[in-house]
C-alpha cells in the first residue's frame, strides 16, 4: 500500500482522437478502448490503462518512458513517434524495451493506443539518502582479521560518480561507465559530454560539471564507495554514473544533481551484463531514491521495469541493496520498495534509529549511517549521516559473505544477514542490525533491543531529554558530544546537494555548504494564503532555504508538485497558492500544496485525524488521485481547507 498520494505512479485512461499507424508487417491489433486497453475478458482481470495519469493535462509537454512489448518494436515504434506532432525520441538504448520520449499530452496519448506500447510514463527523477565504531559493531574488524575483506568479489555503485584516485580507495575502482540524461536545463555529467559513456574516468567525480556553488556535488558517490572499500578493503568496485547536472534549480541559482530513471535503468542494465565478464559480481549499491510506500511497491504500474531489472540481477546472483531514504516515516522510497531488493535503514552506534530514518515492515536491515567519515573528491574525508550511508555497509558485507561461501544463493546470502543481525525492536516491529561477523561465524543474534517511543512518533528531535538508549549490556554506548546535544545528527539528502558537515581534508577551502533538508517541527499550521505570504519574498517569517527546502519535500512526497504544476521555486508556488483564476483545479491545488507545506513544517503528520477518523495521509491520497483524473474536486478542497489547513492537529 502506498503510504501517501503518490498517484504519479498511478495509471489512467484517456479519451484520444487518434491513433499513430502501424508498421508494414505489424500484427493486426486488437480491438482496443478508447482509453488505449484491450477489453477485459470475462472471468479475468481488467486490463490496466497505459497512459499515466495527468499526462494529457501537462500543458508544457513531458519526457515519458514509453515501454515496449520488446527490443525489437523500439526502432518501429521510435520511427512512428517522428509522426506524431510535439512529439520526439530523445533516448534509444540498445538492446532494451523502452525509448524515452518528449510529446504533448495529445501525442502521448495518441502513441499510448499502439499495441506494441505497455505503458507510457514519466521519466522520473531520483533524488541521491566515525566509520571505524561503525565496523566494530557489524564486526567487520573481526572478519578482516581472519582474512575475509571480499577478495575476489565486486560490489556495483550506481550513483554520482567516483574519484577513482582517492587514496582511501586503495586503487579498487576497476570498472566505470556513465549513463546521464540530457534536456533542456539538464546537462549530461558524462566527462565526454554525451548520455553514455563507458570505461575508465567515465565515472570521474572530479570533473568542471560536478563542481557548484558550495564544493563538488558529485561527492556521494565517492563517500559511499569509501564506506564499501572500509568494509570490503578486497572487493573491486565498479562505478557507475547516473545523475545529471540542473542548473539554476534552487532560489539562489545554485545548482544541484538529479536521476532519471532511464539513466538507472541503463545502469542497472550494465551490470547484468558485467556479470559475464566479472562472474564475482555479488551486489549493487543504489543509495538513491523516490517517493514514499508504506510497504512493499511491487504492484505499482509505473516500477514494473525497475523490479524486473532487480529480479533479473539476482537471477544471475547480484543482489541489490538500496536506501530506505530519511523522510522519517514508515515505509521506503522506490526502489527500496521493490521487495526483491535489499532495504536498508540507519542506526546510530548506539542501536537506536534516529528520527530522520524511514522505518518500518518493509525494511530488511539497519546499519550503521550516523556520523559516518569517509572519501569525497580529492583525497578528503568528511562525515555524513543517512541511509545513503548505511546501504553500503550491506553491499560490501555480501562480497564479504560470498568469499567465504561462493556458491551460496543471493537468497542464502540475504538470510544469513537478517538471521544474524541484532533485533531492534520498536513500534511493534522487529528489524535485524547488520552483523556481518555474526553471520560469517552463524554464532547467535545480539539481545534485543528496544526503542520507546519508536521513531518516527512525532516526537521532537531538538527535545533536550533524548530518548532512554537501548540496554546498557547489550551494545557500546559512546559519551555524547558536549558540544552537540542532539542523539540523532540531521542526514545528508539522497544526493540532490552537496551537504559537508565537517571535512578534515580538502584541496582546496569550500563555501559554506547549504542546510540539510529536513522535516521542521512546528506546532502550527498555516492556511494557503498564509504560505503565499510566506512564500513572497522579504515578507514571510521563513528564510527562504527554508522554504526552497519545503518545497523540495513536497516535491519528493507528492505526485502533482512538482511535476504536474512545477512548483519548484518560490514564484511559481505563490501561483499555485494565490491563483489568478480561481478554477475548482486551481484551487484544490492551492490547498493541496499548503498541506504538503503543513506537513514538510511538521505541523501535521499523515496519521494526524481530520474528522475524528480520517488521517490526514487519507486525505491527501484521495486528493491527489482527483487532481490527476481531474473529477470531484470541491469537496476535498474544502475538507483540506478547513480540516488541514486551517486548524492544529494533534
Amino acid at each position: 500500500m502506498r503510504l501517501r498520494a503518490l498517484a504519479a505512479l498511478a495509471i489512467m485512461f484517456t479519451i484520444v482522437p487518434v491513433a499513430p499507424a502501424l508498421a508494414e508487417g505489424s500484427p493486426s491489433p486488437p480491438p482496443m478502448t478508447a482509453e488505449g486497453t484491450v477489453p477485459a475478458v470475462p472471468g479475468e482481470p481488467p486490463s490496466v490503462p497505459k497512459l499515466e495519469a495527468g499526462l494529457t493535462a501537462d500543458e508544457d509537454g513531458a519526457r515519458v518512458i514509453v515501454e515496449l512489448t520488446a527490443p525489437a518494436e523500439a526502432a518501429p515504434v521510435a520511427g512512428e513517434v517522428g509522426a506524431l506532432p510535439g512529439a520526439e525520441v530523445v533516448l534509444q538504448p540498445p538492446d532494451t524495451p523502452f525509448i524515452v520520449v518528449e510529446g504533448t499530452g495529445e501525442s502521448l496519448a495518441a502513441l499510448a493506443k499502439d499495441p506494441r506500447v505497455v505503458s507510457v510514463r514519466r521519466d522520473r527523477a531520483y533524488s541521491p539518502t566515525s566509520l571505524a565504531s561503525g565496523l566494530k559493531l557489524i564486526g567487520a574488524d573481526q572478519a578482516q582479521a581472519e582474512g575475509t575483506t571480499g577478495e575476489g568479489r565486486t560490489i556495483a555503485i550506481i550513483d554520482t560518480g567516483i574519484d577513482r584516485g582517492h587514496p582511501s580507495l586503495n586503487g579498487k575502482v576497476v570498472e566505470e561507465a556513465c549513463f546521464s540524461a540530457a534536456d533542456d536545463g539538464v546537462k549530461s555529467l558524462c566527462p565526454n559530454g554525451r548520455t553514455e559513456q563507458t570505461g575508465a574516468g567515465s565515472a570521474d567525480a572530479k570533473t568542471a560539471m560536478c563542481v557548484g556553488g558550495s564544493g563538488n556535488m558529485c561527492d556521494h558517490g565517492t563517500h559511499v564507495a569509501g564506506i564499501a572499500h572500509a568494509v570490503a578493503p578486497g572487493a573491486e568496485i565498479v562505478a557507475i554514473q547516473v545523475f545529471s547536472r540542473v542548473d539554476d534549480c534552487t532560489e539562489d541559482g545554485q545548482a544541484c544533481l538529479t536521476a532519471y530513471e532511464s539513466s538507472i535503468l541503463r545502469a542497472l542494465d550494465h551490470v547484468a551484463k558485467l556479470k559475464d565478464t566479472r562472474p564475482g559480481l555479488v551486489s549493487v549499491n543504489l543509495s538513491l531514491g523516490g517517493g514514499l510506500f508504506e510497504g512493499a511497491c511491487d504492484g505499482e504500474p509505473g516500477l514494473q521495469e525497475m523490479k524486473g531489472k532487480i529480479e533479473a540481477l539476482r537471477a544471475k546472483g547480484i543482489v541489490t541493496v538500496a536506501a530506505a531514504g530519511n523522510e522519517g516515516e514508515t515505509g521506503a522510497g522506490a526502489p527500496g520498495c521493490i521487495s526483491s531488493a535489499v532495504t536498508v535503514g540507519a542506526t546510530g552506534d548506539d542501536d537506536r534509529v534516529p528520527y530522520w530514518s524511514n522505518h518500518g515492515s518493509v525494511l530488511d536491515l539497519f546499519a550503521p549511517g550516523v556520523e559516518i567519515d569517509s572519501a569525497v573528491p580529492g583525497g578528503g574525508t568528511a562525515v555524513y549521516s543517512g541511509t545513503s550511508m548505511s546501504t553500503p555497509h550491506v553491499t560490501a558485507a555480501l562480497a564479504l559473505l560470498a568469499q567465504k561461501s561462493p556458491d551460496v544463493t543471493p537468497d542464502a546470502l540475504i538470510g544469513r544477514l537478517t538471521a544474524a543481525g541484532r533485533p531492534i525492536v520498536y513500534g511493534g516491529v522487529t528489524t535485524p542490525r547488520l552483523d556481518v561477523y555474526g553471520a560469517l561465524t552463524g554464532r547467535a543474534p545480539s539481545p534485543p533491543a528496544t526503542q520507546e517511543p519508536a521513531p518516527g512518533d512525532g516526537s521532537d528531535p531538538e527535545d533536550p531529554n533524548p530518548d532512554p538508549d537501548p540496554d546498557p549490556s547489550s551494545g557500546p554506548s559512546p559519551a555524547p558530544d558536549p558540544e552537540d546535544s542532539r542523539t540523532d545528527p540531521t542526514p545528508v539528502p539522497l544526493p540532490t546537494v552537496t551537504v559537508t558537515v565537517t571535512v578534515t581534508a580538502t584541496p582546496a577551502p569550500a563555501a559554506a555548504a547549504p542546510a540539510v533538508c529536513t522535516r521542521g517541527t512546528s506546532k502550527k499550521t498555516l492556511t494557503a494564503a498564509q504560505w503565499a505570504a510566506e512564500v513572497t519574498r522579504g515578507k514571510g517569517e521563513l528564510p527562504d532555504e527554508t522554504l526552497g527546502c519545503y518545497l523540495r519535500l513536497a516535491g519528493k512526497a507528492s505526485a502533482v508538485f512538482p511535476e504536474i504544476t512545477r512548483a519548484s521555486t518560490l514564484e511559481t508556488a505563490y501561483r499555485v497558492l494565490k491563483p489568478a483564476k480561481k478554477t475548482r483545479k486551481a484551487q484544490l491545488e492551492s490547498e493541496l500544496l499548503a498541506a504538503w507545506l503543513n506537513w514538510a513544517h511538521g505541523s501535521v503528520g499523515f496519521t494526524s485525524k481530520v474528522n475524528g477518523t480520517t488521517t490526514v495521509r487519507a486525505v491527501l491520497t484521495s486528493a491527489e488521485k482527483q487532481r490527476m483524473k481531474g473529477t470531484s474536486l470541491s469537496p476535498l478542497t474544502s475538507m483540506l481547507r478547513k480540516h488541514v489547513n486551517r486548524r492544529y492537529i494533534a
